[in-house]
């Protein structure tokens, strides 16, 4: 049987969504030297004794090591770290549900009791990245003494990832009620 128009765009963002889950799970292994980037950029420039092809030995090394380093450099960046930890590491259980459910897709078994638990899965992680950024932004308030931190990243990730999460929700009962009524309209004659 041909696939469906459907099954073949559910191909494309499989890819896709594999792509950046790869890239993901990529970043997290880089978050603490990122996250001091500022202190770190002395190291990574080259002295006249280097040549440019050393750079990305380097800077890998830098990156490796910053791992040890992160947790004494202050609160900053231990807070940020921290932060950019969790998130990524809720992203990737986001990304890998959204892999599952196009699978399902894959093999027209779209309306699963499975893709339910998938996205409650998403939504759960939506929250909780939701709830991370309030509590860095409630640090950021102590920290800073200011308002300063309603103009960062922080302040859109609360109201973002919280409607993201309660979309996933949503999607989550629509899926549900579909397999329920699949499997309600399979038992009849």
């Amino acid at each position: 049987m041909p696939a469906t128009s459907v099954q073949k765009l559910a191909r494309v963002l499989k890819v896709l969504v594999t792509i950046t889950f790869v890239c993901n799970l990529i970043a997290l292994v880089l978050v603490p030297g990122l996250a001091m980037m500022k202190g770190v950029q002395p190291l990574l420039d080259l002295t006249p004794y280097e040549r440019s092809w050393e750079a990305p030995a380097r800077v890998l090394i830098v990156f490796l090591l910053s791992w040890k380093w992160v947790w004494t450099s202050g609160a900053y960046d231990v807070v940020l770290t921290l932060f950019l930890l969790f998130c990524g590491v809720c992203t990737a259980v986001i990304l890998w549900q959204a892999r599952r459910v196009l699978g399902t897709i894959l093999k027209a078994r779209t309306f699963s009791m499975g893709n339910a638990a998938n996205m409650g899965r998403a939504g759960i992680c939506c929250f909780l990245i939701s709830a991370a950024a309030l509590v860095r932004l409630l640090w950021g308030f102590w920290y800073y003494a200011s308002i300063q931190p309603l103009l960062t990243y922080n302040a859109l990730f609360v109201p973002i990832f919280f409607m993201g999460g309660l979309l996933c929700l949503v999607m989550s009962a629509l899926f549900r009620q579909a397999a329920e009524l699949k499997a309600e309209n399979d038992l009849t004659i």
